[in-house]
């Protein structure tokens, strides 16, 4: 397939909605999670608890994740392919802008995983402690 300038202008516009589903989706699993703390604050029943934790474990967010990830190659190649021929345009700039706003959400996204593993670390070293001699 031959880059355009449209093109280019439509993968920029299908990366940045991406983003903002990824950070819609984001809210919602804090909302959620929210939800599902309350719930174990007030002794909620717990097949209604289960529930909810269902409702966590089967959040939009890796699959946003991939399809985020698949656009941005396909953002790239399509940016590189036009710089290669040549090509000049406001496109081209906002397409740059787009990746670095990705590339953004991708940093803040481990920095997030990062921070859950040291949360799954200490829960773990807790439970060692408690039941190791």
């Amino acid at each position: 397939m031959v880059a355009t300038l449209g093109s280019l202008g439509i993968k920029t516009r299908t990366c940045r909605r991406a983003v903002r589903e990824l950070r819609s989706y984001e809210e919602e699993v804090e909302k959620e999670a929210a939800t599902t703390a309350a719930m174990k604050e007030r002794g909620a029943d717990p097949y209604d608890l289960k529930q909810q934790e269902n409702v966590l474990a089967r959040m939009m967010i890796p699959d946003c994740h991939k399809r985020l990830e698949a656009t941005l190659a396909e953002l790239e190649a399509t940016l590189a392919e036009l710089k290669e021929s040549g090509e000049q345009g406001v496109e081209i700039g906002e397409a740059e802008s787009a990746i670095t706003e990705v590339e953004t959400v991708f940093e803040q996204f481990e920095d997030q995983l990062t921070s859950q593993e040291r949360q799954c670390v200490e829960v773990l070293a807790s439970i060692l402690i408690k039941y190791l001699p």
